[in-house]
């Protein structure tokens, strides 16, 4: 049938690998250092990813293809992806995919510390909206800088929870409130934890969750935010209450 459909331009495309995550039905792929259409089938024609291009490497055109079909896009979502092969350019770590843990007593491995992380990748720019782990996740949105300073972040604050990483300062605040809005919208997020540095800066991050959750008409969920010192120490701590106005952060 004729209809609209992205196409990639090899000769721009630098495989970033911005495209992939932007892209809500995981049409895409990284392949051989190139963004690729995986199948013209799960590809809407709606352009989500034409923004993410740094290159400009992705345009809409009509031409004769499949149809798009939601059934076949939900059933790929479902799917587990499997570990990408490193690709000659771009990010690696893309495809998102759930990490499998031993059976270890908790917070134990050999008698070391367990690690907490259940999936990847973590960096929100890279998640996809409609990663399977996020569907009734309790999520903890950090800033990147928490997990070097707090030496128990894995038994305290990511054990059982999907974790979405950004900065507040280096990175594009709207983008961030724009991902995260679509992150809510899209899963039955089931708590929010935010966690950052006590530095002015970084508790703009709170500010970042609260306008994404005001976006998607997330009334149900409540702030807990944590407040971590830069000698490790986790300077405040506000604790999970009943469901709050929206914006309206958690009291200690």
């Amino acid at each position: 049938m004729l209809r609209d459909i992205i196409r990639i331009d090899p000769e721009k495309c630098d495989g970033c690998g911005q495209c992939v995550s932007a892209c809500p039905e995981g049409a895409l792929q990284i392949v051989e250092g190139k963004a690729r259409l995986v199948k013209e089938s799960y590809c809407d024609g709606l352009g989500a990813c034409l923004g993410e291009c740094p290159r400009g490497a992705i345009t809409i055109e009509q031409r004769q293809a499949e149809a798009f079909d939601p059934a076949a896009v939900h059933e790929h979502l479902q799917q587990p992806a499997e570990a990408p092969p490193r690709p000659a350019g771009g990010c690696p770590g893309s495809a998102a995919r759930r990490l499998e843990r031993p059976r270890d007593p908790p917070g134990e491995a050999g008698g070391q510390p367990r690690p907490e992380l259940a999936h990847w990748p973590v960096q929100l720019r890279l998640v996809p909206p409609t990663a399977p782990y996020l569907q009734h996740a309790d999520l903890l949105v950090c800033a990147d800088c928490v997990p070097f300073a707090l030496g128990d972040f894995h038994q305290r604050l990511l054990r059982g929870r999907a974790v979405l990483v950004g900065c507040p300062k280096l990175d594009d605040a709207q983008a961030q409130v724009e991902k995260l809005a679509a992150v809510f919208a899209l899963n039955a997020v089931r708590s929010v934890t935010v966690a950052h540095m006590e530095v002015p800066c970084c508790g703009g991050i709170v500010s970042i969750v609260e306008a994404a959750l005001a976006k998607a008409g997330r009334t149900d969920l409540e702030v807990r935010d944590v407040t971590v010192g830069v000698r490790g120490t986790v300077e405040e701590e506000c604790p999970e209450a009943a469901p709050a106005e929206p914006g309206r952060r958690a009291s200690a």
